[in-house]
């Protein structure tokens, strides 16, 4: 068989070397008699559906990092060991998507050539063991971490136009395949149904942006007001979280809400803590080896002030922004306490910033008198009451009779018998649906949505009018002055005709060039037939 134009016989041996794993050239391989079987063809399509399977992966896999923190404080508190796992998750995809992409190139590059597509068993394996991976990650993700497939959802609303046009632009490469497959096969019922599939899926792909609906399509004078910023533990990405430190970080980076969590110590002193336990980020292990299982509020006051709260910031650095960290903050780091709420009120009322706080634990026999103490604390503080943010829904009742002024935030949406209305709401953001937080806002429903990292995330909030959100990165978000795409519905429409015009030009001359090629080629087999039955000939007389 003649060698396609453009497609030297040394390249074609290299590719089919690399996919058959084995050394054949194009003579031995026309000797051997080797062709594509249906078998080999039942392996291409496997080999297409696991990188389809692993780039859908790779999505998630790159949405879910905004959250991949609970993961790593999830794996410390079952294991006890502290390390970004979001590091082995981005490098196992990698690799799993670099070689299922090589490998699926090779068999389009010998598809074109000519060239029979034998996968060698080693391949056949490693594409098993893919497949089985990635779908051991996807079972895990749903067991174990099922919100995140509501993250994907919102993620296709802010991607889809996008990911459209980069669908559009594969399923047109995919075309110079599929004209060399259609004109080497001489099954004419089998190329019908090729082209038949094809063309369905084309003409599916150039409508599809009809059930396209994306929050930031819009008008730029449409768009709301820039989310305010509440700092989740302060600027935890900066500063150890959940200490004076963290606070001022967050100050720095004009976050309107310091959000914490108190905890109450076995004498009665409100402080911040989230962990029930001690070991995540003190240095308890060190200083009271025998008591370091216990819960936070098993200690005293006395006891707390004698651990360090910032070193393990350092050393197990939670993000990656704390290897860029200048010296004095590193410094000042190590030098911090685990703070009195009593404390963090008197540099919120200096720094006139408001705190939200969550009281823990809501399961603890004593929690009446944690909620007592907690007010007592605020009562004597001074700060204005307007800039406390009240979050705990157990003795809320009582919270509002003692203290009306204090500003009473929930973490639920609102019923439809509610007795008196909402004012705040707040809510993780795979909770509300653009349609739902649009209506809050015009029902005057101030909706705060947590724990939002990525600026695509923070964007498609932005466009669908969320009032605020709660955030480890303040740093990133605070320098965003736009979302990161915002088009107008004009725009898009233009895009969207641009993008379908060309992929169609592309596809009629894949088809058109590799039709001449395919004529030539059969043009010069023809003439090799006869001049080998003139030699027959020629042999025989």
């Amino acid at each position: 068989m003649a060698d396609p134009p453009g497609c030297c016989r040394p390249c074609a041996t290299c590719l089919l070397c690399l996919y058959s794993c084995q050394w054949i050239t194009a003579k031995k391989e026309k000797r051997k008699g080797l062709r594509t079987t249906k078998c080999d063809c039942s392996w291409f399509l496997f080999l297409f559906c696991v990188f389809l399977f692993t780039l859908v992966w790779l999505y998630f896999a790159i949405i879910i990092l905004n959250d991949f923190h609970n993961f790593n404080e999830f794996i410390f508190k079952q294991q006890k060991l502290w390390m970004d796992w979001s590091l082995v998750l981005l490098i196992a995809t990698a690799v799993l998507i670099i070689y299922s992409a090589a490998l699926l190139v090779l068999a389009l590059c010998l598809q074109l050539c000519g060239q029979p597509l034998k996968l060698h068993w080693l391949h056949k394996t490693l594409l098993i063991i893919t497949a089985l991976m990635v779908a051991a990650a996807f079972t895990g993700l749903g067991i174990k971490w099922a919100e995140e497939w509501r993250s994907a959802r919102i993620s296709l609303q802010a991607t889809g136009p996008f990911l459209h046009i980069g669908i559009v632009g594969g399923m047109t490469l995919l075309a110079w395949p599929l004209a060399s497959v259609v004109y080497r096969t001489r099954n004419k019922g089998c190329r019908v149904f090729l082209l038949l599939v094809y063309s369905a899926l084309m003409i599916a792909l150039y409508v599809a942006p009809l059930g396209i609906t994306s929050p930031c399509i819009m008008e730029e004078n449409q768009l709301p007001p820039k989310p305010a910023l509440v700092g989740h533990r302060g600027a935890p990405m900066l500063a150890p979280e959940n200490t004076l430190m963290s606070l001022r970080k967050a100050v720095d980076c004009d976050v309107q809400v310091f959000e914490t969590d108190v905890m109450v110590s076995a004498d009665g002193v409100p402080f911040l803590m989230h962990d029930e336990k001690l070991t995540r980020t003190t240095n308890v292990q060190a200083v009271f080896p025998e008591r370091a299982a216990l819960n936070s509020t098993a200690f005293n006051w006395t006891d707390l002030q004698q651990l360090n709260a910032g070193s393990w910031f350092l050393e197990r650095r939670p993000f990656p922004t704390v290897q860029s960290l200048s010296h004095g903050d590193r410094i000042q780091a190590t030098r911090q306490k685990i703070p009195s709420l009593e404390q963090v009120l008197e540099a919120a009322k200096d720094s006139n910033i408001s705190i939200m706080f969550d009281l823990r634990p809501e399961n603890h026999s004593d929690y009446q008198s944690f909620v007592n103490a907690t007010l007592e604390v605020i009562l004597q503080s001074g700060i204005p009451l307007q800039q406390v943010l009240w979050l705990p829904d157990g003795f809320r009742e009582q919270v509002k009779q003692q203290v009306p002024g204090i500003q009473q935030i929930y973490g639920r949406k609102r019923l439809q018998d509610e007795k008196e209305p909402l004012l705040r709401v707040n809510l993780p953001y795979q909770d509300m649906s653009s349609e739902e937080i649009r209506q809050y806002r015009q029902d005057n429903i101030s909706v705060n949505l947590y724990v939002v990292n990525k600026p695509w995330l923070f964007s498609v909030l932005w466009c669908s009018g969320v009032s605020s959100v709660t955030t480890n990165a303040c740093q990133v978000l605070k320098e965003m002055k736009h979302p990161i795409w915002l088009l107008p519905s004009s725009t898009y429409l233009m895009i969207w005709i641009v993008v379908d015009c060309v992929s169609l030009l592309m596809i009629l001359w894949a088809f058109l060039l590799l039709k001449k090629c395919s004529q030539r080629r059969r043009l010069a087999e023809s003439e090799t037939d006869v001049l080998l039955t003139k030699i027959n000939s020629l042999m025989q007389d």
